[in-house]
């Protein structure tokens, strides 16, 4: 069964901030129970003489205060709802304006007009972080890469931005430019124009898979997951059809580039590579657990390998996290994101929303991934030097790896 994700609705989802018009999404969701109207009335009710004092405060700034055209009713409102959801410690609880949410598209499934990038907030430093571009987006080919982090748009600094600031300032129509500032992993800054475009959502890309030497690796073969949406398990399964029938013996599958997506899809992947066992366990704010578990599988007999590195967030960590638990892959390249969060949207009396995280999930071995990520078993560096030289030395491991190693733990 399918899951669509609307915003406006509340919904399953693994999936980043998406830089487009309209549409603001966040990490791993839940369907969750909502409260009913009555009872949130009753908790607002309840909890309104606690907040009296931010009208007291109010009042005393419009008559005081030395900058009067500064006291603004609805700057103050939106600096007070930041501050509340910031003083939490937790990026990915978030709030959506009205006219953010008003305009917001299916997340999973949709086009959108924007630079083609996706970003979240380090929940360690609170700096926006450009988590991955997608392939052959404006953002990939202006320059951007996995971890930049975010310094300015258009000459404004992203100090002290909320996701949701960082999408309103960088979405645009179709054609318009828009000029990010931002610090490479290498601590080296670059200031990048980039004309916005109508972005459809990737999900499967298959490649000839070439060795150091520039020649094919004929035995091996190469699928890229860039999102999980409704479309990625039906077309990845016609991809392995084709690599089944095809005699491989091996498969790489890239994930650096995938932020997430839907966790129905992204199960579905999974048991595409498991007979059974856990794919991931939700952990609720009680304690309460919910376990997700495979099915019989359609290629448990293939060994392979994974590449990963600060890209890999969410969905493609629920994935690379369950092959890796069960023994039916190796990571290989450089430590994943880190987005372990549960998360559902709240709608609110004023036509905004309020994107809540509601638990926590774990991989198949219990291990938690929110703010720590995932680390390969082969580490590998990729450079900017390599990537400007079209040089993949993670891709190189993998086939060593698939030709020698995994062999090798067969016998």
């Amino acid at each position: 069964m399918w899951k669509t994700i609307k915003l406006g609705t509340a919904g399953v989802a693994l999936a980043f901030v998406i830089l487009m018009v309209g549409v603001v999404g966040y990490a791993i969701g839940d369907t969750g129970a909502s409260s009913s109207g009555t009872s949130r009335q009753e908790e607002q009710s309840s909890a309104s003489q606690g907040y009296s004092i931010l009208d007291e405060i109010q009042g005393i700034l419009k008559e005081d205060f030395v900058k009067p055209d500064a006291v603004n009713p609805d700057t103050l409102q939106k600096g007070a709802i930041n501050g509340l959801i910031q003083s939490l410690g937790d990026p990915h609880t978030v709030y959506i304006s009205p006219e953010d949410f008003s305009v917001g598209i299916d997340i999973i499934s949709g086009a959108f007009q924007g630079i083609g990038a996706q970003v979240d907030q380090d929940p360690t430093t609170g700096e926006i972080v450009i988590v991955a571009p997608f392939r052959d987006s404006p953002a990939e080919k202006a320059g951007i890469l996995p971890g930049d982090v975010l310094l300015s748009v258009n000459g404004e600094s992203a100090e002290g931005w909320t996701v949701a600031d960082a999408v309103k300032k960088i979405r645009g129509p179709e054609g318009t430019p828009v000029t990010l500032s931002v610090r490479h992993t290498d601590k080296t800054e670059e200031q990048l124009t980039i004309d916005r475009a109508t972005i459809q959502i990737p999900t499967v890309f298959p490649e000839e898979v070439r060795g150091q030497d520039g020649n094919p690796v004929s035995d091996l073969a190469y699928l890229e997951i860039q999102q999980f949406t409704e479309q990625t398990a039906g077309d990845l399964n016609k991809e392995l059809k084709r690599i089944q029938d095809s005699g491989y013996k091996g498969i790489i599958l890239d994930l650096r580039r995938n932020p997430g997506g839907g966790l129905d899809a992204t199960v579905d992947v999974a048991d595409m590579f498991l007979d059974d066992g856990v794919v991931l366990t939700q952990v609720d704010r009680n304690g309460r657990e919910t376990v997700y578990n495979a099915k019989p599988g359609h290629v448990t007999d293939l060994p392979v390998a994974i590449l990963v590195g600060p890209g890999s967030a969410s969905g493609s960590e629920v994935l690379a996290g369950a092959l890796r638990d069960h023994g039916r892959a190796k990571l290989i390249g450089e430590k994943t994101f880190g987005k372990g969060s549960v998360n559902h949207i709240r709608n609110l009396s004023n036509g905004g929303a309020l994107y809540v995280t509601i638990a926590r999930w774990r991989t198949p071995n219990g291990e938690l991934i929110e703010g720590v990520g995932l680390q390969p078993d082969v580490p590998v560096a990729l450079t900017p030097e390599d990537v400007q030289a079209h040089r993949d030395p993670q891709l190189f491991a993998a086939i060593d790896f698939l030709q020698n190693g995994a062999q090798a733990q067969r016998q």
